[in-house]
């Protein structure tokens, strides 16, 4: 596969309903989950998410008994692309991180690692393998503009100006502009190459700890906030309207995962 270090390749959901949450996410944001776990047998069970332009933007996790009282959680986790899967690893760790799944691979998957960066933020690190028959392939998961991909990478952090030096140097990140958020600090844009990926920010105070979240693009915003009223979700903050006239808002899914929604608004 094409090598993109420092790219969201992937995202996955992790859910105690996957039924439930095909529906919602089905209506609010337009996706399919997959008729039939990916997972080898006897494995967990794990749907693709399906875009209606035939593409993928993550997977579906079904998490078990034994999972959850481990301490999983419904939630929405990133992945990014680094060839050397385990030299990130170890710096993350250097660094005052976490392995929490030391680097393995996965069979027609690719090399992969859980890992939360110093201030316990989870992300996955990732070296994928290429499709058969397409060793060029790129991950398409994650788009700036476009409606059912996710437009938007953010992390809220207790330390800004670390997270800001550790994702650089490890994927290759640019922070190149930034918004004053007030008494709250700076909204860090961060760059991957020439597209704008997302933003690190200071962690706000409701937040428990250091986290990824991650904005998926809608086709009209007030549908989509109504569809997750409608279908058991709920609003964290208010839509409200975010540079180059678009707009956003935060929720949670029936099964209390967080997810961002971002897209134009019709009326």
């Amino acid at each position: 596969m094409t090598n993109d270090r420092g790219a969201f390749i992937w995202y996955e959901l992790m859910t105690t309903d996957r039924t439930a949450a095909a529906e919602f996410y089905g209506s609010v944001v337009g996706w399919t989950f997959g008729d039939t776990s990916a997972s080898t047998p006897g494995g967990p069970d794990y749907r693709m998410i399906q875009r209606s332009d035939g593409g993928l933007t993550g997977g579906v996790l079904t998490l078990t008994d034994a999972m959850c009282e481990g301490g999983a959680r419904p939630g929405w986790l990133g992945y990014i692309h680094h060839p050397q899967v385990d030299d990130a690893v170890a710096r993350i760790v250097e660094a005052g991180g976490t392995a929490h799944i030391a680097p393995h691979d996965m069979e027609g998957v690719g090399r992969i690692a859980l890992v939360a960066d110093p201030q316990g933020a989870p992300i996955y690190v990732m070296n994928p393998a290429p499709p058969p028959g397409d060793p060029d392939a790129k991950s398409d998961a994650f788009d700036y503009e476009k409606p059912q991909h996710v437009r938007w990478n953010e992390l809220q952090t207790t330390d800004s100006d670390a997270a800001v030096a550790l994702y650089g140097e490890v994927f290759g990140w640019d922070q190149k502009d930034s918004m004053p958020m007030g008494e709250l600090g700076e909204y860090r844009f961060i760059h991957h190459g020439e597209t704008m990926i997302g933003a690190i920010m200071p962690k706000m105070p409701a937040v428990p700890q250091s986290v990824w979240s991650f904005y998926v693009g809608v086709d009209d915003i007030d549908r989509a906030a109504q569809a997750v009223i409608d279908g058991g979700g709920q609003h964290l903050d208010e839509i409200m309207e975010i540079p180059g006239g678009e707009f956003s808002v935060q929720c949670t899914d029936p099964q209390g995962a967080t997810i961002g929604l971002v897209g134009p608004r019709r009326n």
